[in-house]
């Protein structure tokens, strides 16, 4: 965060995550503009559209006021980011980009989902006490949500 701003956040923008997240959205566009002509639509195209999500759910996250869908907006972010590291594994296998650039995506990628793993874990502690605990199921693309006495 900027030295200027107050330690406290105001938008998403100011988030760590955010601004991690976006440094390595914009590597990424530089990494898709560098794929074969015939690659530039189609896993192109798929390197964006996984590139923006990622942000994206960050920011919606953000703007909700919900616990559970604060925490279902950064485990949909961290999918995004899985799709990416997918992607630079298919760069990988098919010689598109250098290997030092693909092992310096994926560092960074890995301190992005450090950093989205962390924010969970803290969307968690903040709600003190509940007896709330969200959980990806298997095969569906929602969140399951189990509410349980702590009692």
């Amino acid at each position: 965060m900027p030295e200027h701003q107050d330690a406290a956040f105001r938008t998403f923008e100011d988030l760590d995550v955010y601004q991690k997240a976006r440094e390595f959205r914009k590597r990424m566009y530089a990494a898709a503009r560098k794929l074969p002509d015939f690659e530039k639509y189609e896993l192109g195209r798929q390197i964006r559209r996984a590139a923006v999500s990622l942000t994206n759910n960050i920011a919606e996250c953000h703007g909700r006021y919900h616990y559970l869908d604060e925490i279902k907006f950064q485990i949909q972010s961290r999918g995004s980011l899985a799709e990416l590291l997918d992607d630079l594994n298919v760069c990988h296998d098919e010689h598109y980009l250098p290997t030092a650039e693909i092992v310096e995506l994926k560092e960074r990628a890995k301190e992005v989902q450090r950093l989205i793993n962390g924010y969970i874990r803290f969307l968690r502690e903040r709600k003190a006490g509940a007896s709330l605990t969200v959980r990806e199921s298997a095969g569906e693309d929602e969140l399951l949500y189990e509410f349980r006495d702590t009692v």
